[in-house]
């Protein structure tokens, strides 16, 4: 197999690709002590957060004094100076009595050594880590275990891989033409999937009850919401599609192309992408998709270009800027079916993404990452915003949420959700085991939108449908209140022992 081929321009840009997180939503009681390490933008959303619920006592750790005087400025807070890696600190922030460790700042090995730290020295039960590196993931050691990573050996308990995350996020957005959104549940046995209807999709201008009548035979899917003008409309059977709607529906992973294709009129599959930013997750996501799309990448980094061109097999690397005009006219940007923005930068993807949208991309995809922005452009001139905090907050969302929370993603920036739980109990210790989903009193905004039970996946509309100890069910949920309401129809009652 070929290596990659290298095509230079003068120009020179950093790699680094800086994650910014949010977190929302909180575990409410269960939490009492919580030590977050770093007070960068990421920990100090997190701290905000958190301290908002009286019942979390929060404690920051940072060896930057003025911002730990900003943080402790604005929330209820203690603040800590020092290195988090260090056990003597650590024990200063109360280590002895915590519950929760977040390890956020931006040094994998600190964030990896406070974890190891905070399990064998101080016994601090789940211990969270952001970690960007590849090499420490991709590693593998046959432990006692069996194969795993090499931060298995750091006792951490889950590892938030932001960059893994917006990869995995752009390769299911890049599976599909026309999807704004594709998330995962279940293994991957269920999509929700958000897509724009457009004239000449079989089902636009028609009620929803008829979609049954159009789909193709085994194929069944649940619209669990439709946003028309910004505004969240619930649909019913009697509900008609228009042009313009964004719709969020879910279906199993093998129906999806199928109902798109009801949605908006006949589309070419995409073939040539063209990659701004030869960082680790321009990288990634040109290696698991080379050998299927023909990939353009572009580093303005010399070195880095040729480091890429050595570890990619059949992806052309042009060395050079995303925003020279005249570079992308010379390699037919007009021909390209999907141009990704996806440097460090949020100012140079947005004029990039501009540019190429301009001279013929076909689609633009940009990462940015100032929230204030992602309003501003998707749907616009450039067609989808990828906003890594967004996606991001979803992996440590999981772990604070009560009952037993498989996934969690935020949508419609932020405003609302979809939710993967596993629900537990018998008819005694369980509000919802037992019965039909019809008999359930769903908490205003939350929206049942499928189940899977092993193989099988039954939507929403199915109603009569009566749930069981291990189902995998997905909600959407539109009102972000409504979480704590939801969680505590969801909990197992004393007695369960599961």
């Amino acid at each position: 197999m070929q290596k990659g081929r290298l095509k230079t321009q003068p120009y020179c840009f950093q790699t680094a690709f800086v994650i910014q997180f949010a977190y929302p939503y909180l575990h409410p009681q269960t939490i009492v002590k919580i030590l977050i390490l770093g007070s960068g933008q990421v920990g100090s959303t997190v701290a905000q957060n958190l301290a908002q619920l009286p019942s979390n006592d929060v404690t920051i750790v940072d060896i930057d004094e003025k911002a730990l005087q900003l943080i402790g400025s604005r929330c209820d807070v203690q603040t800590i100076t020092g290195n988090g890696a260090s056990p003597f600190v650590l024990q200063q922030a109360g280590a002895e009595d915590a519950d929760l460790l977040l390890a956020l700042t931006r040094s994998d090995e600190t964030n990896i050594v406070a974890c190891k730290i905070a399990a064998d020295l101080f016994n601090i039960p789940s211990r969270i880590a952001r970690v960007r590196s590849r090499e420490y993931l991709e590693y593998r050691v046959d432990g006692d275990k069996g194969d795993t990573d090499s931060l298995s050996f750091f006792n951490i308990t889950e590892t938030i891989s932001p960059e893994q995350l917006v990869t995995e996020r752009l390769v299911g957005l890049l599976s599909y033409t026309s999807a704004l959104q594709v998330l995962n549940f279940a293994d991957d046995r269920v999509r929700m999937v958000v897509v724009q209807a457009r004239l000449g999709g079989l089902l636009v201008n028609k009620e929803i009850a008829e979609i049954n009548a159009h789909l193709p035979d085994g194929v069944d899917c649940q619209i669990c919401a439709i946003y028309r003008n910004n505004r969240l409309i619930v649909p019913t059977p009697q509900t008609v599609i228009i042009e313009g709607d964004e719709v969020f529906f879910v279906a199993s992973s093998n129906s999806v192309a199928a109902i798109m294709r009801e949605l908006r009129p006949k589309e070419a599959r995409n073939r040539r992408i063209m990659i701004a930013g030869g960082g680790n997750i321009g990288y990634r996501l040109a290696k698991e998709l080379e050998s299927q799309y023909d990939i353009k990448i572009i580093s303005r980094n010399p070195g880095r270009a040729e480091w890429l061109a050595e570890n990619l097999d059949n992806t052309l690397v042009l060395q050079g800027s995303a925003t020279d005009e005249s570079l992308l006219a010379e390699e037919y940007i007009d021909e390209i079916d999907v141009y990704c923005a996806l440097t460090n930068d949020d100012e140079n993807n947005i004029m990039s993404g501009l540019l190429a949208k301009n001279l013929g991309a076909k689609r633009v995809i940009a990462i940015v990452n100032r929230s204030s922005y992602v309003d501003l452009l998707e749907g616009n001139k450039i067609d989808i915003v990828v906003s890594p905090h967004l996606i991001t907050i979803g992996s440590i969302l999981a772990h604070v949420r009560r009952g037993d929370v498989v996934a969690v993603h935020p949508l419609r920036r932020g405003t609302a959700e979809a939710i993967e739980v596993i629900v537990h109990g018998d008819k005694n210790t369980s509000a919802i085991i037992g019965r039909r989903i019809c008999d359930v009193q769903w908490p205003q905004g939350c929206h049942f939108a499928a189940l899977v039970r092993g193989s099988e996946v039954i939507m929403g509309h199915h109603e009569e449908t009566v749930l069981q100890e291990g189902d995998h069910v997905i909600f959407f949920v539109a009102r972000r209140r409504v979480l704590r309401e939801l969680e505590k129809l969801i909990q197992v009652k004393m007695g369960f022992f599961g």
